[in-house]
């Protein structure tokens, strides 16, 4: 079970957890001062989860439908603004089929998401249709807030690539990755601290952090984008291309993908029964 995050950060707190004691030990500058305090390595924070929150949306299936009527109804589109989409959804699921894709970026979601660092840079791999803004290293002091994997994350690869998969790891591999991340990220943030405490800038001292650091960032995406975003970084039964994603980055997108349907479930469903390709 996840550990909760500092509370100077704006991420959703997870449920029953407790803070660990602040403490911090002096520090000294060059010229005798007392400097900035350094951050002891009890005050560190362990993770094993990820937070998406759905801040806001304009995106219904609605959307869909007006989007592609245009073409033959004009300015009458808008009138299935005011309809029921359920009378329509077969035409939504035939854009869908045929790869009719434009209808689908008519529509807007913003998700706040919390995740480690290493997730957000295999995110922005995705460029069309996504909006990015990420927390700043130079202009924050960045919290002490750390991935370690739980049990039920495999560890083990088997296989060449392109044909491997992960199995379980033993208690004595999970024990091991637990206690050498738990050290790199205390004396990885004690250097940090020092860096700071001597004065030297956030945009400097940060570079000895490791990415299993937790960010925090806005993304904003429309159905189209977050389609295909889905069909490469989800494992699912139902998808006729397989893909293989790093579990971390799969958990953020099943979380999405649950707001994502209770906003469009129609075109959700459509997505699902043409095999998770977006169109």
């Amino acid at each position: 079970m996840s550990e909760e995050i500092s509370a100077a950060s704006r991420r959703p707190r997870v449920p029953g957890a407790r803070r660990a004691p602040r403490k911090v030990v002096a520090d000294h500058s060059s010229d005798g001062r007392t400097a900035t305090p350094v951050t002891s390595p009890e005050s560190l924070t362990f993770r094993s989860d990820v937070t998406v929150e759905l801040v806001k949306s304009s995106a219904s299936d609605a959307d869909v439908l007006f989007a592609a009527r245009v073409s033959t109804a004009g300015e009458q589109s808008l009138a299935e603004l005011s309809k029921d989409p359920e009378r329509s959804k077969g035409l939504i699921n035939y854009l869908m089929r045929d790869r009719h894709g434009s209808p689908f970026e008519h529509n807007s979601m913003t998700f706040f998401i919390s995740a480690p660092i290493f997730v957000f840079r295999e995110f922005m791999r995705h460029r069309v249709g996504w909006s990015y803004n990420e927390e700043s290293g130079r202009y924050r002091e960045l919290q002490p807030v750390f991935y370690v994997p739980d049990t039920s994350r495999k560890l083990v690869q088997q296989g060449r690539p392109g044909k491997y998969e992960f199995v379980e790891g033993t208690a004595a591999q999970h024990a091991a990755v637990s206690d050498t991340l738990r050290e790199s990220y205390e004396q990885a943030y004690t250097a940090y601290q020092k860096m700071l405490a001597e004065g030297v800038a956030r945009e400097v001292a940060r570079a000895a952090l490791p990415v299993g650091l937790y960010s925090s960032m806005y993304a904003t995406c429309n159905a189209r984008s977050l389609m295909h975003f889905l069909g490469l970084r989800t494992q699912h039964e139902l998808a006729k291309v397989p893909s293989f994603p790093q579990r971390e980055i799969e958990m953020v997108g099943e979380r999405m993908e649950a707001e994502w349907a209770r906003l469009m479930p129609l075109t959700h469903a459509a997505y699902n029964a043409n095999g998770r390709v977006a169109p």
